[in-house]
């Protein structure tokens, strides 16, 4: 007996009847990056290893644990893309986006492949929309890129949004912050766990994005980074939450947020909203000033955000917003023999050139039959021709919610269903 294969773990397939939700988050996607100003940049789907390692940071989780890496035919190491930012600077970079009118405004949609443990709404391979803006320090922007994932959020209809905001400073004054942190800790180490251990020598800030309940309580009581910013930082955060309270955007300050990359400067922000039973995180982004001068360009800052989809999708439909797929009326053909048929195609292929959706029944299979596939389809009108219909040259449509029958004139039908159906 043969091997029946399955799906790779942590991977899934997205079925006909998910589709709607997709569609309306591609078409939301379209809609508010035009109208903040937002080109879509196409990047391959790996890249080489190096980026990553250097642009994420070779202590952080995703280079530590998840990547998918490989050497190709050639002994290249190459990774499939675990998040996009690395790649859109690296883009930036070699294309000479610094010498465009900035900010540089782009956003990227796509797979992204991270090997970790599959959960509800967590996957190996995953969807993400991503938002950068490169190229302007003013705290103005973080706003933008901010109010821009608000209304991402708003357009789906999702509930009770807020923000979650932080700012974990510069390279000015975030040394003092690590060193009061990791003394904080030290008085600690009985209790916290051995990857907080591991991370107080390695990367002290990421002691703050532990999941593990045995820390939970030790980060409660960490002392907060906002109180140890450096004027400059102060300043942009201080303006930035006045952006926010002007245009009475919800958000609360967490100094445990600190996102997973180490590219992250200054602000970082999660967007909540009611998700499944609770409010739950969304999406993130931030401050990366200093990304593109770690992989070769010039100083330049820059702010941005990723949104995993798969999620919004899972959210969407607990909400029961899978619903734009109704927009469109499907006519399906159903035919008596294969002159009928003949017919049915000529008529079939007349309405699709109008981008009206139809199909016709095939396989010799009885009236009956086609019509229990139309009902499976879920039709709006069934066209019936039979011997009578071809000698008359008529149709019969049948609207198949009311059961309503009506007979219309062949050499007609096709204007009076682009009108109306059954009209």
């Amino acid at each position: 007996m043969s091997k029946k294969f399955q799906l790779p773990k942590g991977t899934r397939d997205i079925l006909p009847d998910e589709q709607s939700c997709w569609k309306q988050i591609a078409q939301v996607i379209r809609e508010i990056t035009r109208i903040y100003g937002y080109e879509c940049l196409g990047l391959p789907v790996f890249e080489d290893t190096a980026l990553f390692q250097r642009g994420v940071g070779e202590s952080t989780d995703i280079v530590e644990k998840e990547m998918y890496t490989f050497l190709d035919k050639g002994g290249h190491s190459i990774t499939l893309r675990p998040e996009f930012t690395a790649g859109v600077v690296r883009s930036y970079i070699q294309h000479g986006m610094a010498s465009w009118p900035t900010p540089v405004k782009l956003w990227n949609e796509g797979s992204i492949f991270r090997y970790e443990r599959p959960q509800a709404g967590r996957f190996r391979q995953f969807h993400q929309f991503n938002v950068e803006a490169l190229g302007e320090k003013d705290p103005v922007l973080d706003f933008e890129i901010m109010d821009l994932a608000w209304q991402f959020y708003h357009r789906l209809q999702f509930e009770k949004l807020n923000f979650q905001l932080n700012s974990i400073g510069c390279p000015e004054c975030r040394p003092h912050y690590l060193k009061v942190l990791a003394s904080y800790y030290q008085k600690h180490l009985n209790t916290i766990c051995e990857d907080c251990r591991k991370r107080l020598n390695r990367n002290p800030l990421r002691l703050l994005d532990c999941k593990q309940d045995r820390c939970q309580p030790v980060i409660e009581k960490a002392p907060a980074i906002y109180n140890h910013l450096c004027k400059d930082c102060t300043d942009h955060f201080n303006s930035l939450q006045d952006y926010l309270r002007s245009t009475d955007r919800s958000y609360i300050l967490n100094h445990r947020l600190v996102r997973g990359l180490d590219y992250y400067t200054r602000t970082v922000f999660e967007v909540w909203a009611e998700g499944i039973g609770s409010q739950n995180a969304v999406c993130g982004g931030g401050r990366y000033d200093g990304l593109v001068e770690l992989l070769g360009g010039q100083p330049t800052p820059a702010v941005g955000f990723a949104a995993g989809l798969e999620r919004i999708v899972m959210i969407m439909q607990h909400q029961n917003q899978n619903r734009s797929e109704h927009a469109e009326s499907l006519i399906y053909f159903a035919c008596q023999h294969t002159d009928a048929q003949k017919q049915a195609i000529i008529y079939v292929n007349q309405l699709r050139a109008k981008n009206i959706p139809c199909m016709m029944g095939m396989g010799g299979r009885s009236l009956k039959a086609q019509f229990r596939e139309a009902n499976r389809r879920k039709a709006q009108y069934a066209v019936i021709i039979g011997d009578e219909e071809l000698e008359n040259q008529t149709v019969i449509v049948k609207n198949m919610e009311n059961g309503e029958q009506k007979i219309l004139n062949g050499d007609r039908f096709i204007q009076d269903f682009d009108a109306e159906p059954g009209s």
